[in-house]
């Protein structure tokens, strides 16, 4: 049984996510969690906190959060009648990385499904801040859906890497389960500076030819000093569907998501983009 976290703020992009996931895994026994966490929505609203107190204003944002969440579960029914999925709702008084890491850890969650943005929608950033907060510190994979992104199929997946870290056997096993279910073909690219590998370098990529032999996997090395350019330049010449990197430190992800990088980037991702985790964190 998979099981997939889905965080919403009940903008359209959380619903599209939401869609997006449910076709992703059609074919998979499944179980959504679709989680609203409103402590942020609590405080936002100081007027009114002021006026009403803090429990009265917590019990409405609360009943509030619970009957969208009821809805979400309806329409899902609908739209979605597929006897592999099963569904549960979560409303929780706390922060969205706190109650993610709380889910992700009881429920041993296999892959956070989001959209990049949600209702604070910055056209500006290629990430929301809340979806930006979950890729960095949430011990999940996460996959971010961008705003309007229509389903399509991924049939061809591009994973960058400098071969510079050991992979861990669950995610690499959730990226396999994916293409085989697609018949996806799956691209690691590997962006050089020096043309050559080193002993580290050679084990982990030997590792990954490994992991990935069961699904039609292709390993292509390119010479560029500009790691973003590259990334771009690739996605948008061979009709890339999904982009897959790593969040580990040092990474070329770890150094993407700082926000004040991110605004300054030439790479704006307008494709499903999946991370893998691979740090550690207090």
């Amino acid at each position: 049984m998979r099981k997939i976290l889905i965080p919403t703020d009940f903008s359209a992009n959380a619903m599209n996510a939401l869609k997006y996931a449910l076709e992703l895994f059609k074919y998979d026994k499944s179980e959504f969690f679709i989680m609203h966490a409103y402590q942020d929505e609590i405080h936002a609203n100081t007027t009114l906190l002021k006026k009403e107190g803090l429990d009265k204003i917590t019990k409405i944002i609360s009943e509030k959060s619970q009957l969208a969440l009821d809805a979400i579960l309806k329409k899902l029914r609908e739209i979605s009648p597929n006897p592999r999925h099963r569904y549960a709702v979560i409303s929780a008084n706390n922060l969205l990385v706190a109650e993610a890491d709380k889910i992700v850890e009881k429920e041993s969650i296999d892959i956070i499904v989001m959209g990049t943005r949600g209702h604070t929608n910055d056209t500006e950033l290629a990430f929301g801040s809340n979806t930006l907060k979950v890729l960095t510190y949430v011990q999940s994979p996460v996959l971010a859906i961008p705003e309007n992104y229509t389903y399509k199929e991924p049939k061809h997946i591009l994973f960058p890497t400098n071969y510079m870290i050991p992979y861990k056997r669950r995610e690499l096993k959730l990226v396999c389960e994916m293409a085989s279910k697609h018949c996806t073909e799956i691209t690691l690219l590997y962006i050089s500076k020096s043309g050559k590998l080193s002993v580290r370098q050679e084990d982990n990529q030997t590792f990954l030819k490994g992991e990935l032999q069961k699904v039609n996997s292709n390993f292509h090395t390119v010479n560029d000093a500009n790691i973003n350019n590259a990334i771009y330049t690739y996605i948008k010449k061979n009709a890339i569907d999904m982009l897959i990197m790593v969040n580990t430190e040092r990474s070329f992800l770890e150094n993407m998501l700082l926000q004040s990088t991110i605004q300054q980037m030439s790479l704006y991702i307008d494709i499903p983009f999946l991370t893998l985790q691979n740090v550690e964190r207090d």
